[in-house]
């Protein structure tokens, strides 16, 4: 017999498993889709539970804020262009699902290089060592030069890039995000930060024209931001620095008189990150609405998501045509 004191378990009051309340019903459960091929089948065969019941949430009211005519902002890492979604993105920058993107200054490299080269991501802890991280010629050089030229033409340096782009016929302007933007009439803006980005590191390198284009596209960013007050702003790979941005965006369109009262704002990234959280699901929708924080990777999350939403447009278009008829 033990020297120390015990419980006695048979005191334990119960009550029948009927009168407890369950966050998990059979009705939620997972029901797979009949038809392999089905996108459709498989969206309504997820469980309705935790994040699959946030993701669904959160395409609803996309969907709600694309009908209402409101703003659809989506931020960007740079992981998210070196990840392959572009395309997807672009399509529904086509299909009218996206009414700016903002990005940080890295996206511009990999933007950059895929629509010319149609690769990019050097293997960084090869040419560290060598001293060749980040010494790619014509990538920093063009970058660098549309810089000045879009400071110069009182342009936005995301403007400024994707119309740089076209100019210069790249090979991919069509997977490019910037020169879709620019074609498009959709305001893609750069966010950046001095000594992140490689071409940063080069001797054409303007701080005073990346500052002024930089500067500016915050302004045109703000003038978009006033347009969320219905809308969704999607954050998707950015940790720290389109955080602190989309907050202080936030704060001037509230200071000049938006009242964000039915905002809905997202983080799809591969880990739990404080900024994210704090500057866009939580601060920016404390006036009303609500946040999301799905947790994934990138090269999966995203194209759900982007296929959702087209499925969701593609319903809401057929349930339009049988109430006309």
């Amino acid at each position: 017999m033990s020297r120390y004191p015990e419980v006695d378990l048979s005191r334990v009051q119960t009550y029948p498993v009927g009168q407890r309340a369950s966050k998990v019903e059979r009705g939620q459960l997972h029901e797979p889709a009949q038809d392999p091929a089905s996108f459709a089948e498989f969206w309504d065969s997820l469980p309705d539970v935790l994040g699959a019941r946030d993701l669904k949430a959160l395409v609803e009211y996309w969907r709600l804020a694309k009908e209402r005519g409101a703003g659809q902002l989506v931020m960007l890492g740079a992981h998210v262009i070196k990840t392959g979604m572009a395309p997807g993105l672009i399509r529904l920058m086509e299909e009218g699902w996206v009414t700016s993107v903002a990005m940080n200054g890295a996206c511009a490299i990999h933007d950059l290089e895929l629509a010319f080269f149609g690769k990019t991501s050097e293997d960084v802890a090869k040419q560290l060592p060598e001293g060749k991280f980040g010494m790619a010629e014509e990538t920093c050089q063009w970058v660098n030069d549309w810089t000045r030229d879009a400071a110069d033409r009182g342009e936005g340096l995301g403007e400024g890039m994707g119309r740089a782009f076209l100019d210069n016929k790249a090979p991919n302007a069509a997977q490019s995000v910037l020169a879709s933007a620019y074609r498009l009439g959709i305001p893609a803006t750069l966010h950046v930060s001095m000594g992140t980005d490689i071409n940063h590191q080069h001797p054409n390198f303007s701080g005073a024209a990346a500052g002024e284009a930089s500067t500016r596209d915050f302004r045109i960013l703000c003038a978009q931001v006033q347009t969320l007050a219905q809308g969704v702003a999607l954050n998707a790979g950015s940790a720290v620095i389109l955080p602190e941005v989309f907050l202080k965006a936030v704060s001037v369109a509230t200071n000049l008189g938006t009242r964000f009262d039915d905002l809905t704002t997202a983080v799809l990234d591969f880990i739990r990150h404080y900024r994210p959280f704090e500057n866009v699901v939580r601060r920016p929708t404390m006036q009303g609405g609500r946040g999301f924080y799905i947790v994934g990777q990138h090269e999966i999350l995203l194209p759900l998501l982007f296929q959702a939403l087209r499925l969701s447009g593609a319903e809401t278009a057929g349930s339009a045509q049988s109430d006309s008829k």
